[in-house]
């Protein structure tokens, strides 16, 4: 070998070392530079409404992006740094929440960010709120509203997709009384099989759709084994976008044989049937005394409730939303029913002593979110 091409040699190994070595360098300036920032805030009450919490950021050094959660189910989206310095946020609600502040380093890395929490304590409900109703059945005729509802009728398809057993009337078990609404579950004979029960089945489908809201319905549950009532929503493109690929949010289903338990539950094509995605909630007065059964829908998430938006039993927020697990960007449309047996509600058999059985309805009510 010449000893020129010994120097060329050791002139490339020198500029590999050399660029290696800038490398290295460049990747602890930007590790560095990813640490030259600070989370921090304090909040206060605004002078004038004690449940509008000013928050400050006081974060300090390089950072480009922040993300506030406010404890109740609101969460503001990832803003720039300049939009996230000071924020107003009402609590409608008194109690405490859990408030977290989020920010991102400079170096456009998603996963380059620090957190901070503190808690935030409402002393009473906000006297000045008064949210935006859009639509409601307050039940105060003498019928059923045929201009909101449709009543359904006979036993469908499979026992309405569920194996059910109950045929749904058009009317006889139905009734608007003293500002209530009575859907009654009655026994026909003690065979136990398909047509054996009478109930009601009533859909707002093409009569009263939404996208997007605060929904409450007030009721009063069934009891006794085999019963199945259920407050719930379906997609309006069902027809042409078949479930579960509509997509289902049922507010509340409640089976007999697992007394004083709610369950809220979401229905796509990424899990449905008994792969739903849901929870359930202990409540037990569900049967003697009305509750309030809501749902926030947002673009983003939906938080399911019992008496109040703060009493969550289930959210379901993809991190990754699409057409296979999000459905509920489109309208939907209200269903009440009251089954009698089925996959869910006759796992345990049904118990014919407890016939005649009522669910009750004071009110559906839809608000718009703020």
């Amino acid at each position: 070998m010449s000893i020129n091409t010994v120097m060329k040699k050791n002139k490339l190994i020198g500029l590999v070392l050399l660029l290696s070595i800038a490398l290295g360098q460049s990747a602890c300036e930007k590790e560095n530079e990813a640490s030259t920032y600070e989370v921090a805030f304090d909040f206060s009450p605004d002078v004038t409404n004690p449940n509008d919490i000013v928050f400050e950021n006081n974060s300090s050094g390089e950072f480009t992006h922040v993300r506030w959660d406010f404890g109740d189910g609101e969460v503001t989206d990832r803003m720039p740094a300049s939009d996230g310095k000071t924020i107003v946020h009402n609590y409608r609600s008194e109690g405490e929440y859990d408030v977290r502040l989020t920010i991102w380093g400079s170096n456009s890395d998603l996963a380059d960010n620090k957190s901070m929490s503190k808690k935030v304590v409402i002393d009473q409900d906000d006297p000045n709120y008064d949210p935006k109703l859009i639509w409601s059945d307050e039940f105060d005729g003498t019928s059923v509203n045929t201009s909101d509802w449709t009543l359904e009728v006979g036993t469908g398809d499979n026992g309405w997709g569920n194996n059910e057993l109950q045929y749904y009337t058009n009317g006889d078990n139905v009734e608007v009384k003293d500002g209530k609404l009575i859907i009654t579950a009655e026994k026909v004979d003690d065979n136990k099989e398909r047509g054996s029960y009478k109930s009601t089945r009533m859909v707002t489908y093409k009569k009263q759709e939404f996208k997007y809201g605060r929904i409450e319905v007030r009721a009063k549950l069934p009891s006794g084994k085999g019963i199945w009532p259920a407050i719930w929503m379906l997609g309006a493109n069902f027809e042409s976008n078949y479930w579960p690929a509509c997509g289902e949010m049922d507010i509340m289903e409640y089976v007999g044989y697992q007394p004083n338990v709610v369950h809220s539950t979401v229905h796509t094509s990424a899990g449905s049937g008994a792969n739903g995605n849901g929870s359930s909630m202990s409540l037990p007065t569900c049967e003697e005394e009305f509750h309030v059964y809501g749902l926030n829908w947002s673009a983003n998430k939906l938080v399911f409730y019992v008496d109040s938006p703060e009493n969550v039993v289930h959210t379901y927020n993809p991190t990754n939303k699409t057409s296979e697990n999000w459905p509920f960007n489109g309208s939907h449309f209200f269903i009440l029913n009251v089954a009698v047996g089925g996959d869910w509600g006759g796992a345990q058999g049904i118990d014919n002593s407890i016939f005649p059985q009522t669910m009750e309805v004071d009110y559906i009510r839809v608000y718009e979110l703020e």
